[in-house]
């Protein structure tokens, strides 16, 4: 089954950000880091979804060139997919473009790859697998 996992956010800073959520009285994880993907991370919970702030740790990561050019805000939108491989080999048989043919692990050690948002209605989608 799908469902939304989580939004990614992209922000300047998790410390400051956090303190929103943490106000609103949702959960925050602790800081995490991804080296491939140059971010680190908290995720918030709300509900069956999380709020996922992404702080980029390195000028040239893919997070800190969208804040330059789009400023902080919605990064993309995450869909848990039941069966990660099956659903990219589908799509790149439907001529879906992918931002990487490769499917990597994220944050908490789940799966992951992202849609290009060419190919979804200027959405970037990341569709992750526990």
């Amino acid at each position: 089954m799908f469902k939304i996992d989580h939004l990614g956010i992209a922000v300047k800073s998790v410390a400051t950000a956090k303190k929103f959520y943490e106000k609103l009285g949702l959960p925050v994880s602790e800081e995490e880091f991804v080296a491939a993907e140059k971010v680190k991370l908290v995720m918030a919970s709300a509900g069956d979804s999380r709020l996922e702030l992404l702080e980029p740790t390195s000028e040239d990561s893919t997070i800190a060139k969208f804040l330059a050019k789009r400023g902080e805000g919605l990064h993309h939108v995450a869909l848990k997919v039941p069966d990660l491989a099956a659903v990219v080999e589908r799509l790149k048989k439907d001529g879906i473009r992918l931002v990487s043919d490769e499917i990597k692990i994220g944050a908490g050690g789940h799966r992951y790859v992202f849609v290009h948002p060419s190919s979804s209605g200027g959405v970037l989608f990341e569709l992750v697998e526990s």
